[in-house]
């Protein structure tokens, strides 16, 4: 069950995560894309995927800005941009699946796929950001970025709670 309160205790829409990037958490999947400030501000503006040609050219521009996040050395950004392009293949398949976004009815139980599910516009808009979205995680300095931000937060914990 989502708990509100502890999710605002990990990302804090108050917070300016490039000027404090160690209060960022990275947590799972798309968690805190909604939230993070200045990159939702820079980001979600791009993101699109009604049609593929839109898809297209979101996705693109979401990874141009991820490259550029990485040029800086900006973890926070290139996780956050990462995170557009996994949300925008998420939100896709769900339209592909759903015409109208909802996938349970209203007793719970999943509803039927529509038949065109792997070959409509959003299918296709999917893919695209599939790809982009593989090509960033998969990406060795953002992989490099990664495994320091998840160092430098566990040496903030240590030096918090392990003090002599």
């Amino acid at each position: 069950m989502f708990n509100e309160k502890e999710y605002f205790k990990k990302w804090d829409p108050s917070v300016d995560y490039r000027k404090n990037p160690h209060l960022y958490n990275i947590g799972k999947g798309q968690q805190g894309v909604l939230i993070c400030e200045p990159y939702k501000s820079e980001i979600c503006q791009h993101w699109r995927f009604k049609t593929p040609h839109e898809a297209s050219i979101s996705a693109s521009k979401i990874y141009t800005l991820f490259q550029s996040y990485l040029k800086e050395h900006d973890f926070v950004g290139a996780d956050m941009a990462k995170k557009y392009l996994h949300m925008g293949f998420t939100r896709a398949r769900r339209y592909a699946n759903h015409r109208d976004g909802k996938k349970y009815d209203e007793d719970g139980n999943v509803l039927p796929q529509e038949h065109d599910a792997m070959t409509c516009d959003k299918a296709r808009s999917a893919e695209i950001f599939k790809e982009y979205w593989r090509i960033a995680r998969e990406n060795p300095l953002y992989l490099k970025l990664k495994r320091k931000h998840k160092a430098r937060l566990a040496q903030l914990v240590e030096q918090r709670f392990c003090k002599p």
